[in-house]
């Protein structure tokens, strides 16, 4: 319903109430917002549904405060992805991380509790302690905090003061899992594996990116980043030495879901990295890069979930030649991981190809060489999983044995999602719509 008048160009706008003078409780859907949004409540109907073949076999006792919590982490993305202004988005994304405690410590064992504890003390000290203060002095500096094309600050703004409040939000939003903030990611995979999907995939991680998009965009503005290269520089060597890291150390972990989780942290800088570019394919690379990777990142998070109930294994040393004992898990598992790669027919491949070009159009073309050798490590630590799973001999008879197919209510929701890995490649110039109305807002205002 909202999609025919974004893409003719029209903003939807609503204030519940005025918290501030100049500032209220405001919603706005523009192309990028509903695009983020509509990729959101899409992949949650897949993952409700597994989540129902993951637990209700169990008998798990917190059914309802699980699926209570998944609601509510969704509708604060939602929330996210239609702020107006820095304020109500800072609201959704607290509210986020509140909600989303209860599914990190699902399993209420110690090592749950210990993840969540980290989950939490990572999140609140970074919002509380750096994007609560940047928000207050952008809000003294200009006495507004909207998302405008153009940004909200005037010429007289010094450049040291724009680089210490980009750096503020950059580490303030660690959701989006920039280094040295990055270690409550690896420590939340004690969660449920649907927990773990919408952890990576959708709402929490993609929700921290989003974040630093729209402050980027709508706060500082595109005009001024690309005015500012010493500000892009800083930018995207600090995205650009998260991605490098991140994959080496992905590649040197054995247990599935932390190459995951390392793997994730790589794949947001992709996203912070082409912000940081200030060049209009930059930006739409960025742009379609989130939901490029949420499709390809869920499949390969329920995969995990479907493997280890399929025959115990969580190593990727246990998974020699489970493939031919589970087939469509890991068929999926293989389509996923080209997605994240980056190789045609996936979405993946399109969201590069704009960031690619997005570095040569922008003053930090050095970046280029940084998404190629990426791209590399990506198909380093992917690849080997799939040719193991389906060509090597068993290396752990057990569970080679013991391994059979979940049930239909897992094995479904990952065939659904797989299939997302392709659909967006080939309806990638319907999303591309999206980002151009975005582009014409905040990239071409001025």
């Amino acid at each position: 319903m909202l999609a025919p008048g974004v893409l003719d160009g029209k903003l939807y706008t609503y204030t519940v109430i005025n918290l501030l003078p100049n500032v209220g409780l405001s919603f706005k859907v523009d192309g990028a917002g509903l695009l983020f949004a509509f990729v959101s409540v899409t992949l949650w109907i897949p993952v409700t549904i597994y989540s129902i073949g993951l637990l209700r076999p169990k008998n798990d006792l917190s059914q309802t405060r699980f699926y209570a919590c998944f609601s509510i982490a969704i509708s604060s993305a939602v929330g996210v992805a239609f702020s107006a202004n820095l304020l109500t988005m800072f609201i959704f994304y607290e509210i986020l991380s509140l909600s989303t405690y209860p599914l990190v410590t699902h399993n209420q064992d110690d090592e749950a509790i210990k993840g969540g504890r980290k989950y939490l003390i990572y999140l609140l000290t970074t919002s509380i302690g750096l994007a609560l203060p940047a928000m207050i002095i952008v809000y003294q500096q200009t006495g507004s905090l909207d998302f405008m094309g153009g940004g909200v600050f005037n010429d007289q703004t010094s450049n040291t003061l724009l680089t210490i409040l980009a750096v503020m939000f950059l580490y303030g939003f660690a959701k989006a899992g920039l280094m040295p903030f990055h270690a409550w990611l690896p420590g939340a995979m004690v969660a449920p594996a649907p927990v773990s999907s919408l952890l990576h995939a959708v709402a929490v991680v993609k929700v921290g990116v989003f974040s630093i998009f729209r402050v980027m965009t709508g706060i500082f503005g595109v005009d001024r980043l690309a005015n500012a290269p010493s500000l892009t520089m800083i930018i995207c060597i600090i995205a650009g030495i998260t991605l490098i890291t991140a994959s080496l150390i992905a590649l040197s972990q054995d247990n599935l879901k932390a190459r995951l989780a390392y793997s994730t942290i790589g794949q947001l800088s992709y996203i912070i990295l082409g912000v940081g570019l200030a060049s209009e394919s930059g930006i739409a690379g960025a742009a379609l890069h989130i939901p490029m990777h949420a499709v390809g990142k869920i499949t390969l998070f329920l995969c995990a979930g479907a493997i280890y109930e399929a025959c115990g294994a969580k190593y990727i040393s246990q998974m020699n030649g489970i493939g031919r004992k589970i087939p469509f898990t890991m068929t999926a598992f293989f389509i996923g991981s080209l997605c994240v790669i980056g190789l045609p027919p996936t979405g993946g491949f399109i969201s590069k190809w704009y960031l690619l070009n997005g570095t040569l159009d922008s003053s930090q073309q050095w970046a280029f060489v940084i998404f190629l050798i990426s791209s590399l490590l990506n198909a380093a630590y992917f690849l080997p999983i799939s040719y193991k799973a389906f060509f090597a001999l068993p290396s752990d008879e057990a569970k080679y044995n013991k391994a059979s197919e979940p049930s239909m209510l897992m094995v479904i929701p990952i065939l659904i999602t797989a299939t997302g890995c392709l659909l967006v490649f080939f309806f990638s110039n319907t999303m591309y719509q999206f980002v151009e109305q975005f582009l014409n807002v905040y990239a071409k205002s001025n």
